[in-house]
């Protein structure tokens, strides 16, 4: 069976375990605090899904301001929230508010060892499943590395942020004297954790003399169906597109399976499992001549409401395969959404990260790729974030037939962390 797997990336903030970089590109030194890692750090679980409600809300925000740039679309909400996260742990004052406001993260207290322990029940999830099947072919592995200039001060407070609740220090390189090396070494580690998805995140004049931070993320997801569909049930069909036209697309056949599903008056969902009963794609069919409507009024009440009403039920599934990628501009939704002092070189607070020189966030890039097949599904994202200075009947098997538009979600279940968010309107 071919290997099915997501791959993520943040660049300018981390994530989850410090990946040490091939000694071979370069030489460097590593700033890091003392303390460990908090394993468990003080958070309720009702924090925990106070955290990902938020993730949820903003998901939902970034989505309703980039639908209208983009056909197809995939990005990955939980990394962008992530990788702010990271930036927000050294924001101060107003800068930190209109962070804290665009990621609805204003009202929730002890905000790192909240992340931190989200990122442990994913970890966890993964642990589970390889606990009962060492042979598994689903796996999650979160890696993260951060990129400072060499002799820069950066506050013992941030750098304790960073390694209690992120597990990462900050590799040292020279920005000011070679940043052509410096994003060639941090482009060749999102290369090489990205399997070779992602090639050259950082363009060329990204990185400057005055860059002074960038801080970087990967997940790697390896997502095979738990029901794959049919191998030989894959047809040519019609696929109709948002302005009445028809395209031919490989649609795919799955044998009749118990799926948890939902219908509300204008739309079907329904969940396909991956082999960890922890993650699942998230499928939502609006009606026909409804993908608008139900397009618009998407956000985390409804998303909480439709998986709330979810029962498992006989459901035979078509549904399209695609392939596709998306770049973001993330500045302008950022700013879009209230986040707009953090981009001002003479308005940004960043004091948390150090008072040496005031910083700014320059960049923020995201790119993502999606592959979906009968086995699973393939997918890479990656971000940088740049610092610088100055119901049918029971009894019968319902036909769900992904024929027309459709808005899809990666999930962890348990959280209700959104991993990914996108939509298909041409396969």
């Amino acid at each position: 069976m071919k290997k099915i797997w997501f791959s993520l990336f943040f660049i300018p903030i981390l994530l989850i375990t410090a990946c040490v970089p091939d000694p071979q590109h370069a030489s460097f030194s590593l700033a890091k605090s003392s303390l460990a890692r908090e394993l468990s750090p003080d958070v309720s679980d009702a924090q925990i899904a106070a955290l990902a409600r938020a993730n949820s809300t903003f998901a939902f925000d970034v989505y309703s301001l980039v639908r209208g740039d983009y056909e197809n679309i995939v990005f990955s909400p939980f990394s962008l929230s992530l990788a702010l996260g990271m930036a927000l742990a050294g924001a101060e004052g107003n800068t930190r508010q209109e962070m804290l406001e665009a990621l609805s993260l204003d009202d929730l207290a002890e905000i790192d060892p909240a992340f931190n322990a989200l990122l442990l029940a994913l970890e966890n999830s993964q642990q589970e499943l390889k606990d009962e099947d060492e042979q598994s072919t689903f796996q999650l592995n979160i890696a993260n590395s951060a990129w400072g200039q060499a002799g820069f001060d950066i506050s013992q407070a941030y750098l304790d942020i960073l390694a209690s609740q992120y597990g990462a220090g900050i590799y040292q390189v020279d920005y000011s004297t070679d940043h052509e090396a410096a994003r060639q070494l941090i482009n060749d580690w999102v290369e090489d954790e990205t399997k070779d998805k992602i090639k050259d995140l950082i363009p060329q004049g990204a990185l400057t003399p005055l860059t002074r931070l960038v801080l970087a993320n990967a997940i790697y997801f390896k997502g095979g169906w738990m029901h794959p569909f049919l191998e030989d049930g894959t047809r040519d069909a019609s696929f109709t597109l948002l302005d009445g036209s028809e395209t031919t697309v490989d649609m795919m056949r799955m044998a009749e399976e118990d799926l948890a599903y939902a219908a509300g008056d204008d739309y079907q969902a329904v969940f396909l499992p991956y082999k960890s009963r922890d993650f699942a794609m998230l499928l939502i069919l609006p009606g026909e001549g409804e993908f608008s409507g139900v397009e618009a009024k998407l956000d985390a009440d409804m998303l909480a409401g439709l998986v709330e009403e979810m029962q498992y039920l006989p459901v035979r599934l078509r549904m399209p395969k695609f392939d596709f990628e998306t770049s973001i501009s993330a500045n302008d939704v950022l700013q879009q959404l209230g986040m707009i002092e953090a981009f001002i070189p003479d308005g940004a607070d960043f004091s948390g990260i150090t008072t040496e020189d005031p910083l700014y966030i320059s960049d923020v890039i995201h790119k993502a790729t999606i592959t979906v097949d009968e086995e699973g599904t393939e997918a890479a994202a990656a971000t940088a974030i740049i610092l610088a200075t100055k119901s049918m009947p029971v009894n019968d098997p319902i036909d769900l037939v992904f024929n027309r538009p459709f808005i899809y979600a990666i999930m962890h279940q348990p959280t209700g962390t959104l991993l990914f968010l996108g939509r298909v309107v041409n396969p």
